[in-house]
């Protein structure tokens, strides 16, 4: 067949091969590949063209010929319309293996490298595992998660990833909006009130809870702190956030508490931290915790090394690293967890650590000027990567040991090139799933400076 014979609305009978990024099947049809959404390695189906550019096609599954030995029904109603979850109708064995085999394509063909992968390190349970759960409101008051690859949301009023006090809390905020009429935000006209419900949980199932809305106050204030006690008895604080820019961004820069704290408590690593509501802290603890005990083995810390971090966040790995090295420097562009994270060193008797605020580049360069040869470098940085001059700046710090802890594999390859470019190669690599039956990819990987 070929290829130019490829059209729209025909139906072809394919062989899913493998994987792409975002979890579709890949077919080939007449050497163009076709990604067939919700197909499964393996599987043979007959499937509708929905899409031809140049180069791929896009097509959905119209019929299971031979479907996988790995595929499952669904266990959640709302999938596939909610965007949440990527993997809810497949093994959980075959979702690691797809994760690990897209960290490996990365390194391959961006990062040009062969470093030697890992079995993904996989989490024992993957229900619940959510402490951070955003939850965007529609303007006729849905409450719930967006549709995927759309704005539209679906009024999700049971999740298997999130923490159950985030769901009660969203029960509480639509009966609450019901009740009193409290509109949500329209994001074509900018209009409307309730934007975001924002809730952050810990192990003791205790809540701090932010309500962002597009306003400086919010009518019914009261009511509202009562009904989300009442939903959740173990409310630490409620928090006004305010945001008025015609934005995707969550959470505006005003905050006001309405009742109770502004911070919450948890545990990890053996450690204390506080959290405030922009604070940066990872999502699913129990797999974190595997996360950093990589990130320190490679790290290879014997005790009188001094560390960098970039991208510190609260300081959750240079607290850590504080514990097996002589001096450790944290820096985060966000001033709040900057905060934070001086907060938690003092919490928890940590004095071998400082923290700097600012963006990682100027930070970086300004302890290379004074002199900084940090034996190891750490960086946790987010999706986007690092910026080109960071890799140029921690090259020149000459660190024997650069421990790179990525959420995305592609900008994770590239920054692999860039610093194999200024004598460093990958030694190692290693997947950790911090997002079950989620897209996302969290992979630790350790880099040494050539001799």
């Amino acid at each position: 067949m070929e290829e130019k014979e490829l059209k729209k609305n025909q139906i072809y009978t394919v062989r899913i091969e493998g994987y792409a990024d975002g979890g579709a099947g890949v077919a080939r049809i007449g050497g163009r590949v076709v990604f067939v959404q919700g197909a499964l390695s393996g599987e043979r189906c007959s499937v509708l063209i929905l899409k031809v550019n140049k180069n791929v096609a896009f097509a959905k599954i119209l019929e299971l010929l031979e479907p996988s030995a790995h595929r499952l029904t669904p266990d959640c109603p709302y999938f596939p319309r909610c965007g949440g979850c990527t993997y809810r109708h497949m093994e959980y064995a075959e979702e690691k293996q797809l994760k690990r085999q897209r960290v490996m394509d990365a390194l391959r063909r961006i990062g040009g490298s062969e470093i030697p992968v890992d079995v993904m390190v996989g989490a024992e349970s993957i229900f619940r595992y959510r402490n951070k759960s955003i939850w965007p409101v529609s303007v006729n008051g849905a409450v719930g998660f967006y549709r995927a690859r759309t704005h539209e949301i679906v009024n999700a009023e049971h999740c298997q990833l999130v923490h159950p006090t985030a769901e009660a809390a969203a029960d509480a905020l639509r009966e609450w909006m019901a009740r009193w009429g409290v509109p949500g935000y329209d994001e074509e006209t900018g209009k409307g009130l309730v934007r975001h419900l924002f809730v952050r949980s810990n192990a003791k199932g205790e809540a701090l809870i932010c309500i962002v809305v597009n306003d400086d106050t919010l009518p019914f204030e009261a009511e509202l702190v009562g009904a989300l006690r009442g939903a959740v008895p173990k409310t630490v604080g409620v928090v006004l956030n305010t945001n008025t820019r015609r934005t995707n961004v969550v959470l505006g820069d005003s905050y006001r508490t309405l009742w109770g704290e502004d911070r919450i408590e948890s545990e990890l690593c053996g450690f204390r931290f506080r959290l405030s509501v922009p604070s940066f802290f990872q999502i699913n603890r129990v797999q974190c915790e595997k996360l950093y005990d990589k990130a320190m083995e490679y790290a290879g810390l014997t005790g009188g090394e001094t560390v960098l971090e970039l991208y510190c966040g609260v300081g959750t790995i240079t607290l850590a690293a504080a514990r097996r090295a002589g001096r450790v420097i944290g820096a985060e562009i966000v001033p709040e967890a900057i905060e934070d994270a001086r907060e938690n060193a003092a919490r928890n008797g940590v004095k071998n650590v400082e923290f700097f605020c600012g963006d990682a580049s100027a930070v970086a360069e300004k302890l290379l000027g004074e002199g900084l040869r940090p034996d190891v470098v750490i960086v946790d940085p987010p999706r986007k990567g690092l910026a080109e001059d960071v890799v140029r700046t921690i090259a020149e710090m000459t660190p024997n040991r650069v421990v790179y802890v990525s959420c995305d594999p592609a900008t994770l390859a590239r920054d692999v090139k860039r610093f194999s470019e200024l004598g460093y190669h990958g030694e190692r690599a290693c997947p950790v799933d911090m997002f079950p039956r989620a897209d996302h990819v969290e992979t630790v990987l350790f880099l040494t400076r050539n001799t």
